[in-house]
């Protein structure tokens, strides 16, 4: 018996890992482009901070709330009571939150293994959930 609440199915741990390896490798090969012509490791170190945060509030925020990486493994962010996207707003705080998750040995990201919602602390934080596109159609991406 499934004892989730709010919406539907909910995308697996694997689903999610994959897809945020994904978008650190999106990220990454964008800010080593970036970063190649700075001189500066401290400004280097901001942006790659900036490039992350603004990446996953964009497209999490995005009608699909897919970035890349939930786009190719089929699944994407949504509203926790409704199924609905996220304003770009929420995607931005659920980003922040997402540095929460990852401050004491991950656990944040890990929680949602024993969650009954299976939420994360950032989902928990933004009252979003990850589900299946499957289940959630998405129309266009990036929405």
């Amino acid at each position: 018996m499934d004892t989730t609440r709010g919406v539907g199915p909910r995308a697996t741990f694997g689903q999610r890992l994959g897809a945020y390896l994904i978008d650190i490798v999106v990220t990454n090969v964008v800010v080593y482009i970036l970063t190649s012509f700075m001189k500066s490791g401290g400004a280097s170190l901001l942006l790659s901070f900036l490039i992350s945060l603004g990446y996953f509030a964009v497209f999490e925020g995005s009608g699909s709330g897919q970035t890349v990486g939930k786009l190719l493994l089929g699944i994407r962010v949504v509203d926790f009571e409704t199924g609905s996207h996220i304003s770009y707003g929420r995607a931005f705080a659920r980003n922040i939150g997402r540095w929460l998750s990852g401050l004491v040995f991950l656990l944040g990201y890990l929680w949602m293994l024993w969650d009954r919602d299976r939420q994360t602390w950032h989902d928990k934080i933004a009252s979003t959930t990850v589900v299946p596109v499957a289940d959630f159609p998405v129309e266009r991406w990036p929405g």
